[in-house]
């Protein structure tokens, strides 16, 4: 019999991707499925970014690049931190990594152990736990409460920290609550964690051209008090329609760089020549298409926000950031994972349940509006019929 390592008794899913798998087979027979469960822009990657892509294809860019990352790349990295956050980061500290999740593997491989204690956001983005516990590390949740806008408290967060506390991994604008944490709560934190210096910090930024009413996206990179030991996550996956694409970057301390270059070499070994040059013209290009895209899930936002607080006993509060919607649904008397789950097979709507985003999810459903505003109006037509008809089993 076959015995694999322990670990991977720990290791958990993303659940969109199950239920992204569950709605194309119910369109496979004929059910006609709005798919409002999947956190992927709508939109084609911009033409100038694609024409890259193929450039570099023709011009035989077909071998192994760098396992760090293409220099040029890591420049346009270092240049587009600088336009939106007027921070100066080397090139040398910039790495090339094929999408989001990679750093965050990274991290937590390198902070998480018997013994360790890492805080994640809850609800957030559902790899975090799942990875946290794949190394054998206590997985700490802190609380993102719909009281405060599902933006994190500087002050429950210190609080939750202790002398085992290896990492803190952030997220704002935030998946998958559409949160977004002002200026002054992160000021808070950067100031309390100077009590806490062996505390390294992972800052997911990947929705960070994603907001809305004039609220400003605050880097964590702009505090140098902890760029010692602060872990930088983005990438081109939300901000370019580049889902596909498979091209993420990161920022790391010096410390950690080499330790992160061992990591790729030993697992991806690179990010393919071709999808990098398209990175190249996606941050030096036009960025025009982004604000085009940003502005468009601004309108859906208001036609998300408003339908869903027409809904029977359903409240939604307005996302600040990203294009998720996180509304209460608590008291339709629903469990939500039953509540997703029946309105992707009855009335053919896909979401998804609260809690695939962590225990403090529970009460509550993700839509993402990373769709068309027609399909939008169909999902929640849909969804208001069934929650006239049908209670809960």
């Amino acid at each position: 019999m076959l015995q694999i390592a322990p670990s991977f008794g720990r290791i958990g899913e993303e659940n969109a991707f199950a239920v992204l798998a569950r709605a194309g087979a119910l369109a496979a027979q004929g059910r006609d499925i709005v798919n409002l469960g999947i956190g992927q822009p709508d939109f084609p990657t911009p033409p100038h970014i694609v024409e890259a892509g193929i450039k570099a294809l023709r011009d035989g860019h077909h071998g192994y690049t760098p396992a760090i990352g293409l220099p040029p790349l890591r420049e346009a990295v270092a240049r587009d931190i600088h336009r939106r956050h007027g921070v100066e980061v080397s090139p040398d500290a910039v790495m090339i990594v094929p999408g989001g999740k990679v750093t965050m593997f990274m991290a937590i491989l390198m902070f998480g152990g018997p013994g360790a204690e890492i805080l994640y956001p809850d609800p957030g983005f559902p790899i975090y736990r799942s990875m946290i516990e794949f190394t054998g590390a206590t997985p700490v949740p802190v609380p993102i409460r719909e009281a405060n806008g599902f933006a994190f408290s500087a002050q429950e967060t210190l609080a939750l920290i202790t002398e085992r506390t290896r990492l803190l991994i952030v997220n704002s604008p935030a998946n998958p609550t559409g949160g977004v944490t002002p200026k002054a709560e992160i000021d808070a934190l950067v100031t309390g964690l100077a009590g806490h210096p062996g505390v390294a910090v992972l800052s997911d930024e990947i929705y960070g051209t994603m907001t809305y009413d004039g609220q400003a996206h605050v880097s964590l990179l702009a505090y140098p008090e902890i760029r010692d030991r602060l872990i930088y996550l983005d990438g081109a996956s939300k901000t370019y329609a580049m889902t596909g694409w498979r091209l993420g970057w990161s920022v790391w301390p010096k410390p950690l760089y080499d330790a992160a270059r061992k990591l790729a070499v030993n697992s991806f070994s690179c990010v393919n020549a071709a999808t990098q040059w398209a990175g190249v013209a996606a941050l030096d290009g036009p960025q025009d298409c982004v604000a085009a895209m940003v502005a468009e899930f601004d309108r859906r936002r208001g036609l998300v926000v408003d339908g869903l607080n027409a809904l029977p006993d359903v409240s939604c509060v307005t996302p600040r950031g990203a294009f998720y919607a996180f509304p209460n649904v608590a008291r339709t008397g629903w469990k939500a994972k039953a509540l997703a789950a029946a309105l992707l097979d009855e009335a053919g709507v896909a979401v998804i349940g609260g809690p695939d985003f962590g225990v403090h999810g529970e009460g509550y459903l993700r839509l993402s509006y990373a769709n068309s505003a027609e399909n939008i109006t169909r999902a929640l037509e849909r969804i208001g019929r069934f929650l006239a008809v049908r209670r809960p089993d």
